[in-house]
């Protein structure tokens, strides 16, 4: 039996993504930007995933525009606001368990010259609104916070950070990477007061290498990619035409499917974290379980076995999960965000994280927790735990 638990670092494209996929390459193949038949065709159907995608997200389409994924439309986000901005100040506010995308992007930024505040998590990876508070000035200009952890699943505040920013004289710009809420949690810009949010295809079962920018309406962003004026001169460059209209199906399919999806997720996730329970001892649930947490990740440490060992023993079996650490020979590296969760060495070495999507299945998750009970026995075997 395969068993693929690793959908926060990707997903199974959808067969209905995989044909419009194969329409695209074989039917619809013409450059959107020509002025012939195939040209306008095409145009006409990136403008149909355009409004799938606003949608799903509860914007308008004229606020969509595609990306080549979650990256760059963090990247675009970011110094897009801020070259579009540069009256605001240079004082920009994150946190420090941001995905790498943004995370990089601000260290850079803190190398030319912008001053930087990275704001702590407690011990479940959630920020504190009063440190939020407190760290906002006359010149922030921009706010970049994650919707939804990557590894440990933890929700942020976002619409209590939305209100206190409504609240200020000089709001500044407020970023959010919601690649991993997207389709994933029950949210709405209609809800939020959000000025730019990051979404990417492969995370919902779409194509990789296609993402989207939500850019509220009246906020100012310059393009970081010159070139043919696409997207209304934002993001230039040809059309990545069968990314596009995959990601306008997936978006579709996920949002149509949302809260099924939802409980399905959560069944899945709880049956595996009560039978690592039931049956695996010394174990640390890294994160929150219940209210504050997607529904799609368990990030789980198995104490004295290694993270790393431990997915390779469950590769074996067919089972295919993401460890919370990386470490070689050379160096031993731990996950910036469990060392800011304050998560011990030892904690760190034997974290895994599960992620689920709705093609899991019951089965496959008793399957699971019967190989991980015989896998921690063996490996702790081996180096004398208990």
């Amino acid at each position: 039996m395969e068993v693929y638990l690793d959908n926060a670092a990707t997903t199974k494209p959808r067969d209905e993504v995989i044909d419009i996929i194969n329409k695209s390459f074989n039917e619809c193949y013409g450059n959107p930007s020509s002025l012939h038949r195939k040209g306008v065709e095409i145009e006409k159907m990136i403008k149909k995933a355009r409004k799938q995608v606003a949608k799903a997200l509860g914007a308008n389409d004229g606020e969509i525009y595609f990306t080549s994924g979650g990256t760059e439309s963090n990247n675009l986000a970011i110094l897009g606001a801020l070259e579009g901005n540069k009256r605001l100040g240079k004082h920009i506010i994150t946190t420090k368990i941001e995905h790498p995308s943004v995370l990089n992007v601000f260290n850079a930024l803190k190398e030319r010259g912008y001053d930087v505040t990275y704001l702590k998590v407690d011990s479940s990876g959630l920020i504190d609104l009063q440190e939020f508070k407190n760290s906002l000035r006359d010149d922030t200009a921009l706010v970049s916070i994650m919707y939804v952890n990557n590894e440990v699943g933890t929700l942020q505040p976002i619409e209590d950070i939305c209100k206190i920013l409504r609240s200020l004289k000089n709001k500044p710009i407020f970023h959010v990477d919601a690649i991993q809420a997207f389709g994933k949690i029950d949210f709405s810009l209609k809800r939020l007061n959000v000025d730019l949010l990051s979404i990417s295809g492969h995370k919902i079962c779409g194509p990789k290498g296609i993402g989207a920018l939500y850019i509220k309406k009246g906020t100012k962003i310059k393009s970081i990619i010159f070139g043919g004026n696409q997207e209304s001169g934002i993001r230039s460059g040809t059309e990545n035409v069968h990314g596009i209209l995959g990601l306008g199906v997936a978006a579709d399919i996920a949002q149509k499917n949302l809260k099924g999806n939802i409980k399905k997720m959560n069944i899945l996730k709880n049956r595996l974290l009560e039978g690592i329970k039931e049956q695996i001892n010394n174990i640390k649930i890294n994160g929150l379980v219940e209210k504050r947490s997607a529904p799609h990740i368990l990030n789980v440490s198995f104490l004295d076995v290694r993270g790393e060992v431990l997915l390779h023993s469950l590769e074996q079996d067919g089972i295919y999960v993401s460890t919370g650490s990386a470490c070689s020979s050379r160096k031993k590296s731990y996950s910036h965000v469990l060392k800011a969760m304050g998560i011990t060495e030892k904690e760190m070495e034997g974290a895994v994280r599960f992620s689920f999507s709705p093609f899991n299945s019951q089965e496959e998750i008793d399957y699971a927790i019967e190989r991980l009970n015989y896998h921690v026995k063996e490996l702790r075997k081996v180096i004398g735990g208990k």
